[in-house]
């Protein structure tokens, strides 16, 4: 029985490790090694995918705080 290992040259990013890359893109710090398993065993729609709801949910995010600074405000 082979085990699974983490560095398996084989085997497709999970969930939390994509979006661990997109964040980590978001703000500029990605890390090598993860760069390189992002562009070997990674699927670019996957990323896309994400980057896009990641941007769709921080604009949402600095709206609404804006919004409840100026409802604060008294705007």
């Amino acid at each position: 029985m082979q085990r699974i290992t983490p560095s398996d040259p084989n085997k497709a990013p999970t969930l939390w490790q994509m979006l661990h890359s997109v964040l980590a893109a978001a703000f500029g710090v990605q890390s090598g090694k993860n760069r390189e398993r992002d562009f070997t065993q990674g699927k670019p729609s996957h990323f896309i995918i994400l980057g896009l709801l990641f941007t769709l949910v921080f604009v949402l995010v600095i709206f609404g705080v804006v919004k409840l600074v100026l409802h604060l405000a008294g705007v």
